[in-house]
């Protein structure tokens, strides 16, 4: 049984306060307890600590999602269309979607309380930087929905990087990252050979110029950071594997395309 189904169920001993607690609980119809204040500092998880950074990642996912389709006043239908397109690829149904929409509702709330939200899932989610890269690489995605970043959804990303601890530095790293692994995309599906090169590069994050252990290294260290079975192990909820999966792929073809190319 997936951790939904526990909390809906009422059968759970990983109770959560805070923003958190209390958006999860209008969601599926819970009062919640204040519960317990953080998980441990260890890097291991007990199964009561991973369910909870589970619940904590999922809330915190679909509400800012929200929160960031209405960021510049208006939710369009291609940020509706991104927000179903993930709940699909995450093979979300009945109560999981509905939870998800209710949470992606929430969001859009004119007192959404995210600078909150963020404190406490960058507090539940400690010292897992791998975790905290792929909820703003979820959010990146949404803020990209329409095609375009504007101000008001480059300012929530900034908002979000400062609440999770995360470098101007990083964040352009990642936003560089993000859009090449677009464009590789793109460039694949229309057979654009140079460019996708170009991008490959970009998506590891390496120069041409780069060596070939410099190229592996790189690729190693990318695929460690989005190992679907590390980032579950680490709190990331079973039912988004198949996102990091998507990326493991990504990653591993602009890999493939640097080596075929020399």
């Amino acid at each position: 049984m997936s951790w939904l189904g526990k909390v809906v169920g009422g059968a759970f001993g990983f109770l959560m306060g805070g923003p958190l607690g209390a958006i999860l609980g209008a969601s599926v119809g819970h009062q919640f307890d204040e519960g317990l204040q953080g998980i441990s500092d260890d890097e291991g998880l007990n199964l009561g600590d991973q369910h909870r950074v589970q619940m904590a990642f999922f809330t915190a996912t679909f509400s800012v999602m929200g929160h960031m389709a209405k960021a510049d006043g208006r939710v369009t239908p291609d940020e509706i269309k991104l927000a179903k397109r993930v709940m699909d690829e995450l093979a979300l149904s009945g109560e999981m979607r509905k939870t998800a929409i209710n949470l992606f509702e929430q969001g859009k709330a004119t007192n959404f309380p995210l600078g909150d939200v963020l404190e406490q899932f960058r507090r539940e989610c400690h010292r897992r930087t791998n975790l905290i890269r792929m909820f703003l690489e979820l959010q990146m995605q949404a803020a990209y929905a329409d095609g375009q970043l504007d101000l008001a959804e480059e300012s929530v990303l900034h908002k979000i990087c400062e609440h999770l601890g995360i470098s101007k530095f990083e964040y352009q790293r990642i936003k560089l990252q993000f859009q090449a692994q677009q464009r590789f995309y793109e460039h694949s599906q229309q057979h654009q050979v140079e460019n996708r090169l170009d991008d490959a590069y970009a998506v590891l994050g390496v120069s041409k110029n780069a060596t070939d252990a410099e190229v592996k290294k790189a690729y190693r260290r990318l695929m460690s950071q989005h190992h679907p079975d590390k980032l579950v192990a680490k709190g990331l909820p079973e039912e988004m594997m198949t996102i990091a999966k998507e990326k493991t792929q990504q990653i591993r073809k602009a890999y493939e395309t640097i080596k075929e190319s020399r």
